[in-house]
């Protein structure tokens, strides 16, 4: 691939990431009510096992190589992502935030997991 094409990779997924971002700032400015932050903290807990347990690497996610870190890895991704979904969720249950709230974060979390996806496939194909 030539450098244009991952100049392009990357500055797409820097667009996405931000349009994330600012998709859960709006979720909390648009109603003022900074409840709905609280999922941020999920974004920040996501990556981690992929940088500790993973080597910076996403390739142990589609691996079945066993092993307890790996296993701990794996589910630690998984339960950070899961609460990505059930905070915003929770909140509305209790009615802390409203639904509209709620919707803009689903959103963005949406767009968040593409980012995460599309940077795996890419560093699937080629070594950055």
């Amino acid at each position: 691939m030539d450098m244009d094409f991952l100049s392009a990779v990357l500055a797409g997924l820097a667009f996405m990431f931000s349009a994330s971002i600012l998709l859960q700032i709006l979720a909390c400015a648009i109603y003022n009510n900074w409840w709905p932050m609280l999922s941020a903290l999920m974004y920040v807990l996501v990556p981690m096992p992929c940088l500790f347990f993973g080597g910076g690497s996403t390739q142990f996610l589609i691996s079945r190589d066993g092993g307890g870190w790996i296993g701990a890895a794996k589910f630690l991704t998984g339960a950070s992502s899961v609460g990505s979904i059930a905070i915003p969720i929770i909140l509305r249950h209790a009615h802390m935030i409203e639904t509209g709230a709620m919707l803009i974060e689903f959103t963005s979390f949406f767009i968040f997991v593409c980012t995460v996806m599309c940077f795996h496939r890419a560093s699937l194909e080629d070594d950055w």
